[in-house]
Order: C-alpha cells, then sequence, then structure tokens
C-alpha cells in the first residue's frame, strides 16, 4: 500500500509524526508532500527533525495558505505517485487543497466530523467540505462520529481516537527529559502561564489582538507570562507597536516541556487546547467557539474570546478538574489508522 501524505503546518506535522512510524510498521509505503503553508524552520523543518518524520518526497515550498495555490501542484504529485490513499490531517487549508487535488484517488481525513458550529471560522468550512469529499473518515471519538451521521456523508466512518494523543504519549516525557527551556528562560514547574496566540481572526483584526494583549499584559503584571510568538503575531505585535514581552517560536519538544509543566495554558490553537488536557493543565481559550467540546463540558477549558477581563478572571482562578475523565482515545491511534487503510 502507498499513502501520500499532506502536510503543510505546525499541527500536522505533529500528527504525522507517530502515523508516519505505524505505516512504516505495518508495511506501507508513505511518500510526504509538504505544501510550504509554514516554511519558518521553528514551524517546519525542526519538526522532521524533532519527530523522526518521513523528509518529504515533495516540497512545493509554495509560502502561501492559499488553497487554489496548492492544488495543482498536488495534483501532479498525485498522478505521479498514484497512491491507494490520500491523507489528510485536521483543518486547515493544505488540508482542502490535498482533499481537492485527490480526484479519483480516495481521501482519508484525521480528525473527521470535528466541528466548533462557528461558520465565522475558515476551518469549520473546510472541515465540512473536507469531510464530504473523503472516503475514509477517522474520527476521534463518538461525538464526532455522530455528527457525520446526522450530516449524512458518504465515506467510511471509523473511531480510531486521535494522533495527538500519541504524539502527547510518546514525545511528552521525551520532552520534559531532554529540553532545557525552563532553566533557559527562568521559569520553575507551575509558577508561569504559557501563551500562544496564531489564529488569523485574532492576528489580523486589530480590536481583537488589541483586547487579548491588554488581558495578557494584565496576567503578566503579576506572573510569569511565556508568549512563544508565530512569526505572523510578532509582525502584527510590532505594526500596532504592542509591547507585550515575547520569546521566539519554539521547536515541539521545547512547548511540549514547557507547555506540561506550566500553571495554566492561554490558547487560541485547536491542539494546543487537547495537549493541556493530557498534561493536566488548566486551558484558556481564546475564542467564542472550539471544535474541542468535551474539554469545556468537563471543566478542564474555558471560553473567552478576547474579553481582556474574563481572560484575567479565569486564568487567575483556573484549576484542572480532579475527576477529568479520559478524553481522544488511549495514545494509539495511529495503529487503528493503519489498520482502517488496509480494510
Amino acid at each position: 500500500m502507498k499513502v501520500l501524505s499532506v502536510v503543510g503546518n505546525r499541527p500536522q506535522f505533529v500528527k504525522s509524526a507517530p502515523l508516519s512510524v505505524a505505516l512504516r510498521d505495518g508495511g506501507a509505503a508513505e511518500v510526504v508532500l509538504h505544501t510550504g503553508q509554514h516554511w519558518d524552520r521553528e514551524l517546519s523543518q525542526v519538526f522532521f527533525e524533532e519527530l523522526d518524520i518521513s523528509e518529504p518526497t515533495y516540497r512545493l515550498d509554495l509560502r502561501t495558505a492559499d488553497p487554489a495555490a496548492m492544488v495543482a501542484p498536488i495534483g501532479e504529485a498525485v498522478e505521479r505517485e498514484r497512491p491507494d490513499w490520500v491523507l489528510v490531517y485536521g483543518d486547515t487549508n493544505s488540508t482542502l487543497a490535498g482533499a481537492r487535488a485527490a480526484r479519483d484517488v480516495p481521501t482519508a481525513h484525521v480528525e473527521a466530523g470535528l466541528r466548533s458550529f462557528d461558520l465565522s471560522m475558515p476551518e469549520e468550512h473546510n472541515r465540512i467540505e473536507v469531510d464530504r469529499l473523503a472516503a475514509l473518515l477517522l474520527c476521534p471519538d463518538e461525538r464526532s462520529a455522530r455528527q457525520l451521521e446526522r450530516e449524512g456523508v458518504d465515506g467510511r466512518t471509523e473511531i480510531v481516537g486521535d494522533v495527538m494523543a500519541d504524539a502527547s504519549r510518546i514525545f511528552a516525557p521525551i520532552a520534559r527529559e531532554r529540553s532545557g527551556i525552563l532553566e533557559q528562560l527562568g521559569v520553575e514547574p507551575g509558577r508561569y502561564i504559557v501563551a500562544t496566540v496564531h489564529r488569523e481572526a485574532n492576528v489580523t483584526q486589530e480590536v481583537r489582538l488589541r483586547r487579548i494583549v491588554e488581558g495578557l499584559t494584565r496576567l503578566a503584571e503579576g506572573e510569569q507570562v511565556v508568549f512563544p510568538a508565530h512569526p505572523r503575531t510578532r509582525s502584527a505585535l510590532d505594526q500596532l507597536g504592542l509591547n507585550v514581552p515575547t520569546v521566539a517560536p519554539l521547536g515541539y519538544l521545547e512547548l511540549a516541556a514547557l507547555a506540561s509543566q506550566a500553571r495554566v495554558i492561554v490558547t487560541d490553537s485547536g491542539g494546543l487546547q487537547k495537549e493541556a488536557y493530557w498534561y493536566g493543565v488548566p486551558c484558556i481559550t481564546l475564542r467564542p467557539s472550539t471544535e474541542w467540546v468535551d474539554t469545556v463540558e468537563n471543566g478542564a477549558n474555558v471560553l473567552v474570546d478576547d474579553d481582556p477581563d474574563a481572560l484575567f478572571s479565569a486564568a487567575k482562578t483556573a484549576r484542572f478538574p480532579a475527576a477529568a475523565p479520559a478524553l481522544y482515545g488511549d495514545g494509539h491511534a495511529a495503529e487503528r489508522i493503519t489498520a482502517a487503510l488496509y480494510a
């Protein structure tokens, strides 16, 4: 079996790492295509080096998030390789372009069925379209499988768990053992806040970004806030003259070591919301909605949107619930996905 895996940004590199290993162990030939949606070294190449992901056969180096620019070159690779499956991850524009470019080759969608029910998010439109195009829908949980059933999608649905749980299980202990990031930053376990802001809605809308920075600045007056800034975020902060302290983007293992030992995580990242749950660290989410509804329902995650008062209050009182149940699988989704591809 040959699988063409389409990746393009930071979360997809993390998700693909355990699955690449499972595919190799299962005897599959994996061809990796990197769209270049993320091209900064700390958001791209460092993951191939840190996580033992197969080096891309195709590096499109497009340096754009425009799916229309990706479809034709991905399609050329599909025609050249003629894989059994085109494998796409999550909800990014690279995901959408990969599904559109697959044409007559069946698409398998990792993280199928997730919905925030917020159509103002481009990612929500991507999820819906990719699920309608996919022949194999790889769901992280029963909630997402039920959603696909309600929508009447045509593809075969399999509940496999979440590959991010696999990555967390494998890499978080390694990160804490190997990384010296806490010492480098001068922070102590459980006595700092980690913040990440990268989504287009937060970074490109001046009012939203100012309000988020106001909340983070208030928190930083009484507690150390470690804010690894995405290049787009750093540029927006500079353009607006917002002087919130940041650090350079971190590699996955460094961020895993840092986030897993934080007192609280403040983020607009879907992946980091889940990782916070698996780490047992309370999360504050800078969005009006989330596709990871269970983290909110179980009291581990609070949605504050861009409200600085709500952000400050939630972070100050954040506690991880003692009775939080296990969510999104057992850390062995990659093996189930491989088996589903062979079925």
